[in-house]
């Protein structure tokens, strides 16, 4: 049995639960909640997710009839919205790459084209956070920091993402924090989608970056791999829509129990 209080912390939802923080975001997310350590989430969304947890709930000075009506109401419409799975949750997608390879600015030219209109920073601005629409379907893309000091953060943005965009730039190739974010996407068991960034730039070279990224186990699907890979320029907004829908064809061969649903 645990207490909760009318509003508690994600952080501090997970300390009672006794679970890490990261898998509790991820749970959430399962549920169509995205909420950071910090956000505070409301007693009867806590209270679901730890009696599905096997937790027995007792609330901090209640008001045990009117409390107990009002969970089951909303028990009944999350149940509810599960039984009929009739809008699937849209995938979550971490853009990962070292710094300086054009993260950011796919991200942005992303937005420029495809945010869902006056969603831009309205998900969360707390884990960076926004949706973008393509073809009709929703993806939520979770900007992941760029700098070496950040591994934990990056590390942690994996665990709750479906699907991870790997950016490298085909003027600068494999480089230290490209291996380590290809480890910690294969640590967390994730489906891949390749963006080889600055195609525009003179210097530019996919089959020498192709090479590196087989090195490490990531074969390009026209070398005979399963590596999905894309040749974009972020700066130029060149083939975005390609990389898009390639991420969309990665969802629904991964995250679907099949292609076709």
């Amino acid at each position: 049995e645990i207490v909760l209080p009318s509003k508690i912390a994600v952080r501090d939802f997970a300390g009672k639960l006794s679970l890490p923080v990261t898998e509790l975001i991820k749970i959430l997310m399962k549920n169509g909640i995205l909420a950071s350590q910090n956000e505070q989430i409301d007693f009867e969304t806590a209270s679901i997710i730890a009696e599905d947890l096997g937790y027995k709930i007792r609330k901090e000075e209640e008001a045990a009839g009117a409390k107990e009506e009002e969970l089951e109401r909303v028990r009944e419409k999350i149940d509810k919205g599960r039984e009929m799975k009739a809008i699937p949750r849209p995938p979550v997608i971490v853009v990962m790459g070292h710094v300086d390879h054009g993260k950011t600015k796919l991200l942005d030219a992303i937005r420029k084209t495809h945010v869902v209109e006056g969603e831009a920073g309205g998900i969360t601005q707390h884990i960076g956070a926004y949706q973008a629409e393509k073809n009709g379907r929703k993806i939520t893309f979770v900007d992941t920091p760029g700098h070496e000091a950040f591994t934990v953060m990056r590390s942690r943005g994996a665990k709750v993402a479906d699907i991870a965009i790997l950016v490298v730039a085909v003027d600068d190739g494999v480089q230290p924090q490209t291996k380590e974010a290809i480890e910690i996407i294969q640590a967390a068991k994730l489906p891949m989608v390749v963006a080889l960034n600055k195609i525009d730039k003179p210097e530019a070279n996919v089959e020498k970056t192709k090479k590196g990224l087989s090195e490490l186990g990531l074969i390009a699907e026209d070398w005979g791999g399963k590596t999905v890979m894309q040749q974009i320029s972020a700066k130029k907004e060149i083939n975005i829509d390609q990389l898009l829908d390639m991420v969309l064809l990665v969802c629904l061969l991964y995250t679907s129990p099949s292609p076709r649903d």
